[in-house]
């Protein structure tokens, strides 16, 4: 199983541009900030070293992580509050959702509206989610058949090879093992954290393609929105 689709790779050239006008480095910073509830020792907390990396591969500003990490212990500070739902887009595609919000009240809404504007629709609960399973996803920009095979023995699910490097699926509890056993084997891992992968996969093609991709899109650009996942392939 390979939790790969154009919109994955979509979504990794679109995070250079979003860096670029900072958009980036908002969702980055909410999940730092919610990650740092947990400690903010990356050493003993691994969900915050993984956002940690992501944003070290966003050059985000050092500052800006700091001002993140404090947040999670400021009393005065807005609490964020994690929410994920469910839609379904253009060609029946299924879409999960995640956000990290102040206000649950005004990003549901946001969220809603942008689906209807799109093609898109609200699921309920548990309609979209038995589609997708919860999966370690690490992406390394080597490539080639030596590359394959280190990731398989550093203990992978699945591994397959995309334009720009390989992609790597793990177990959930075995993400950070793998990643460490990448790094000691001299791979360059450029992402590794936690997704929704999904189990069946729908094609789009033509004009379908076209209004998934304009709906995932115009959801990812929320900025409250940190995460997006379809099963459009």
């Amino acid at each position: 199983m390979s939790g790969h689709s154009k919109w994955e790779t979509t979504k990794r050239q679109k995070a250079v541009v979003d860096a670029k006008r900072g958009a980036l480095f908002t969702k980055i910073g909410n999940q730092i900030a919610i990650a740092a509830r947990a400690g903010q020792d990356p050493a003993m907390n691994p969900s915050l070293a993984m956002v940690l990396e992501k944003a070290r591969h966003a050059n985000m500003p050092k500052a800006n992580i700091e001002r993140a990490i404090a947040r999670a212990a400021d009393k005065n500070s807005a609490a964020l509050i994690e929410e994920t739902y469910e839609a379904y887009g253009p060609a029946g595609v299924g879409i999960i959702i995640e956000v990290a919000t102040d206000n649950k009240n005004r990003t549901m809404p946001e969220v809603r509206h942008t689906l209807d504007k799109n093609g898109g629709r609200m699921a309920d609960p548990g309609s979209v989610m038995f589609q997708f399973e919860r999966k370690g996803v690490i992406f390394i920009s080597d490539k080639g058949e030596d590359a394959l095979m280190t990731a398989l023995d550093a203990g992978a699910e699945d591994a397959s090879e995309e334009d720009d490097g390989i992609e790597i699926i793990t177990a959930p509890t075995e993400l950070m093992k793998v990643r460490q056993a990448l790094i000691d084997a001299g791979m360059t891992v450029t992402s590794a954290e936690l997704k929704y992968v999904p189990t069946t996969t729908v094609p789009v093609e033509g004009e379908d393609e076209e209004k998934v991709s304009k709906l995932l899109e115009a959801v990812d650009d929320l900025d409250d929105v940190v995460n997006v996942f379809t099963n459009a392939a």
